[in-house]
């Protein structure tokens, strides 16, 4: 009988028994059994034939800049694609992109082309296929705001799905719904603009991210989404949780609404710490907080 890491092995490179911790921005987690790097679409496609022919669980990763891996041993496979999905090709203003690429360096890119639209998310850590999922935004814009279309691999089948199919709200999209669809590309439509103030917009942003964030310490960035009534760094800052720590998760002293890993943080340490402030915001306000960071695992 062939074995799966054998089997795997025929169609993109793996690796075994990897820690989540080299998978993530946050470096917290268990044991991924396998790690695969497909190469190109046709390599994906066969790769996730055997997936679903053999039943092995899988989850798509990109940079990991958004996702808190569970302390335990995964044992299906991490389909990484920033690694060899990365390209993007500009035709006028309008961009394809490939889901591995880094929304930052797009960005950069598109700003050097004089397209604006994507200036919002020159300082997030993740990649294309990331931001679609969660519709990740900044500075009151997201993706669903630039969107035209996205491609993925469905039921074993490339489909192109439009913007309204794609089902875009505040960090929301059909695809957490449909785990088992992956996002391959997508086209967005930019807006011509002048290099010189979209790059000043740009550094103006960095420098004020640099001046808010704890950028010295592990972390998936903002860890709870804002509700209606007021931002969830004020609801957190007003329970009195600033630089309050369990294990090795603490909330930062910096930006209350970013968990940090100071050292050897567990899962457990960052769910206790979640949970604690959920209750504490709960009792204070009559306000739920919901956990922006994927729990994976």
């Amino acid at each position: 009988m062939i074995d799966i890491y054998t089997k795997l092995s025929d169609f993109a490179p793996i690796k075994k028994d990897v820690s989540f911790k080299t998978l993530t921005t946050l470096r917290i987690g268990g044991t991924a059994a396998y790690v695969a790097y497909p190469e190109n679409m046709i390599a994906l496609k066969a790769l996730m034939d055997v997936i679903v022919r053999m039943n092995i669980p899988f989850k798509v990763f990109g940079k990991g800049s958004n996702i808190l891996c569970g302390d335990g041993y995964y044992p299906g496979v991490i389909i990484v694609l920033d690694r060899h999905f990365d390209d993007f090709y500009f035709d006028d203003d309008m961009v394809i992109a490939q889901a591995g690429c880094s929304i930052i360096a797009l960005a950069y890119a598109a700003m050097k082309k004089g397209l604006s639209g994507l200036e919002w998310a020159s300082g997030i850590p993740g990649t294309l296929g990331g931001c679609l999922f969660m519709n990740a935004g900044a500075y009151k814009s997201c993706m669903n705001d630039v969107i035209i279309d996205v491609l993925v691999l469905r039921d074993g089948k490339f489909v192109w799905l439009n913007k309204d199919e794609c089902q875009f709200a505040y960090r929301k999209s059909i695809f957490q719904a449909h785990p088992d669809w992956i996002i391959l590309a997508c086209r967005l439509k930019l807006e011509k603009g002048d290099i010189a103030q979209i790059s000043n917009l740009m550094d103006d942003r960095k420098a004020r991210r640099m001046a808010t964030q704890p950028l010295n310490f592990p972390s998936a960035g903002s860890v709870f989404r804002n509700p209606q009534q007021a931002s969830a760094w004020s609801l957190i800052d007003g329970i009195g949780y600033r630089g309050k720590k369990i294990g090795g998760a603490m909330v930062s002293d910096k930006h209350v609404n970013f968990i940090v890993n100071s050292g050897n943080a567990t899962c457990a340490d960052f769910l206790q710490l979640v949970e604690e402030i959920q209750t504490k915001v709960k009792d204070n306000y009559d306000i739920e907080l919901i956990m922006e960071v994927e729990k994976f695992n």
